[in-house]
């Protein structure tokens, strides 16, 4: 068992110091080796802790998918965040926090191969995990989703980002893409968190600006920040007030409880949702508690005895000083001051996860022991005063703010200025809200850095034990390129690799020919035939010619004939044409319908088809439909 705040620290549970793949296969040595698979993908199972009081337990399985046991070949991911010129790898590996019922169900599956193949298929496909993220072993990942408690999930969105960080950071990934599409109570998080912040939710862990959909740019998707986080309030009361009673309320509330002045949009959302994060919630989740133990009307002990033993419980539980003690002990403790047993059994049963003054009295069933314990947390830190002074000291009003009522609030406020726009509302300065909102809306690949090659900084790049660490990639020779030429684009991310101080050129050639033929599938026969930007012979040390932080490209060609290239890549035969009113020139995964004279394709919003209609059966674009109206009729 594992501690899940730890997991993927390096060092916890192994030293992460070598390439992704490299790394990865160091973890999955500590993990519980499922073999009653019989489709070629083995699968690992790693049990994690993410508290002792009361139990919790989750599962991470760890599926490596061989590329000849993937029913797609190219990553449509890769494709649409803009890595479509990578080589397909040899091997992905799924990382998944299932959902509890899923977890259940394939611990305790035992079925024949058919079974098997279906239950992996479904933990693979199945969107209800709380966590599922992939991983070329080039170190290129993707986080396709993310679920938490209001989806079912014990475990906080908060939480299961922190892991998948450690994760990504740990194991040395080099860049994750996510999609996203997050939304709470109706609204879009990515728009929300944007205008209060600057950044998505996923911003708080590094993710920027990945890709844009629709044409939409960097600076643009810049711009549209600042346009929208800067439009003056005072503007948009006098606008919307008459439209909207409660605006001028909702401006004048939050105005009051903040402590500097509310000038701009990004001012007003920036500061309801700081206040959401420190009041006191409703329900909290420690377990189901009320504040103090309901005495029935029928109970034979009055009101002022519960309370008075309770007092005692509690005092006894203080000298405890925050340590787990049993229910015998604290019975004990308490049966000096309280003769009554009854009371005191009556007490130490309501009393389990219940808040008395300033502290919550926990009871965890002990899972060694299987005895009842009790500890003591102080929560005067953890929930702020609930009552908010307003004003200045002489007025001493006091206002009290609840989330229900923040949360409505915002929805109030989201709704009418950010998202469902009304002609009456959109036309002139306000305009910009609108498209502002559409090109932040439009922004939903982001992508986060996770560790950059670095080369050994110290003379001449040798390690602590003599070896020499440099940063290599390949090309395919001319003609063998699908795009043609010795160009950017068909080169693939450098790799580090490791050779001894005295290795020749020779020697690293081997080394980086058997690196990317272990890394991707269309490389497998790979020969190097030259180093394209050093002028060394096969003889030469490498250590005379390659200074500090020098990067080597290397050319040649694949002996093994009848590879289709176009399929080695992860944009696949692309055949296509993309050219639409947006901008747009590539695919972006947004949906496209093409023309059936011209075969060009466009967005259909561009094209003006609603989502929600079916793309019609014969489609022309405007410029060959322009066509065919200016021929001249036939004779």
């Amino acid at each position: 068992v594992f501690r899940f705040k730890k997991f993927g620290d390096n060092g916890y549970p192994v030293e992460f110091d070598e390439a992704f793949r490299h790394n990865v296969e160091a973890l999955l040595e500590f993990g519980q080796i499922h073999r009653n698979l019989c489709i070629g993908m083995p699968c690992w199972s790693f049990q994690l802790e993410v508290r002792r009081h009361p139990p919790f337990h989750v599962f991470l399985f760890v599926i490596e998918e061989p590329v000849e046991a993937s029913m797609d070949h190219q990553c449509k991911h890769c494709r649409y965040v803009g890595w479509g010129h990578h080589m397909v790898c040899i091997k992905k590996y799924h990382f998944i926090l299932p959902s509890k019922n899923m977890a259940a169900a394939y611990l305790n599956f035992q079925g024949n191969e058919g079974e098997d193949a279906g239950m992996l298929s479904n933990l693979m496909q199945l969107q209800g995990h709380a966590m599922h993220g992939v991983f070329h072993s080039n170190g290129f990942g993707h986080l396709l989703c993310v679920n938490g408690v209001e989806t079912g999930s014990d475990l906080t969105g908060h939480q299961i980002m922190d892991f998948w960080d450690r994760l990504c950071s740990g194991l040395q990934a080099r860049k994750v893409s996510l999609y996203d599409i997050s939304r709470k109570k109706g609204m879009e998080l990515r728009l929300l968190h944007v205008v209060a912040y600057s950044q998505s939710w996923f911003g708080h862990w590094g993710y920027k600006f990945g890709r844009g959909s629709f044409g939409v740019t960097q600076p643009m998707y810049q711009k549209a920040i600042e346009a929208i986080q800067g439009m003056p309030l005072c503007l948009l009361l006098n606008h919307l007030g008459h439209l909207n009673p409660d605006i001028p309320l909702i401006f004048t509330r939050y105005q009051t409880l903040s402590d500097h002045f509310l000038a701009t949009l990004g001012d007003l959302f920036h500061f309801l949702l700081d206040l959401k994060s420190r009041l006191p919630k409703e329900n909290c989740n420690f377990g189901s508690y009320n504040p103090g133990i309901l005495v029935e009307t029928n109970c034979r002990w009055s009101a002022k005895r519960v309370e008075m033993a309770t007092r005692v419980i509690v005092e006894s539980l203080k000298r405890a000083e925050s340590r787990w003690v049993s229910r015998q002990e604290v019975r004990d403790v308490a049966r000096s001051y309280v003769g009554d047993t009854g009371l005191l059994d009556f007490v130490l049963k309501s009393l389990g996860n219940h808040i008395v003054g300033k502290y919550l009295v926990r009871r965890s069933l002990n899972p060694v022991t299987k005895v009842l314990e009790y500890c003591l947390e102080d929560i005067s830190n953890v929930f702020p005063e609930q009552d908010l002074v307003l004003g200045n000291s002489k007025t001493k009003t006091r206002y009290r703010i609840s989330v229900a009522q923040l949360m409505k609030d915002v929805r109030i406020l989201y709704k009418l200025i950010l998202h469902d726009q009304k002609p009456a509302t959109s036309s002139g300065i306000f305009s910009g809200i609108s498209v502002a909102s559409r090109i932040i809306l439009d922004t939903k690949y982001f992508v986060k850095e996770c560790c950059r090659d670095q080369v050994c900084s110290t003379k001449p790049g040798l390690d602590l034990e003599g070896k020499l660490k440099l940063y290599c990639t390949v090309i395919l020779r001319d003609g063998e390129n699908p795009n043609g030429g010795r160009s950017n684009s068909a080169m693939q991310p450098y790799e580090c690799v490791t050779i001894k101080n005295n290795a020749t050129f020779d020697e690293l050639k081997l080394e980086v020919q058997r690196n990317f033929r272990e890394l991707y599938w269309g490389l497998r026969s790979f020969v190097i035939e030259s180093i394209v930007n050093v002028n060394a012979t096969g003889t030469d040390l490498v250590c005379g010619f390659v200074e500090v932080g020098r990067r080597i490209v290397f050319e040649g060609s694949n002996s093994e004939r009848g590879i289709v290239y176009g399929q080695i890549y992860e944009n696949g035969m692309v055949n296509c044409v993309v050219e639409c009113a947006c901008g747009a020139d590539e695919d972006d995964g947004e949906r496209m319908v093409s023309c059936d004279i011209c075969e060009v394709w466009q967005h259909t919003r561009c094209a003006r088809i609603p989502n929600n209609e079916e793309i019609p059966h014969i489609f022309l674009c405007n410029r060959c439909e322009q066509e065919i109206v200016h021929l001249s009729s036939l004779p």
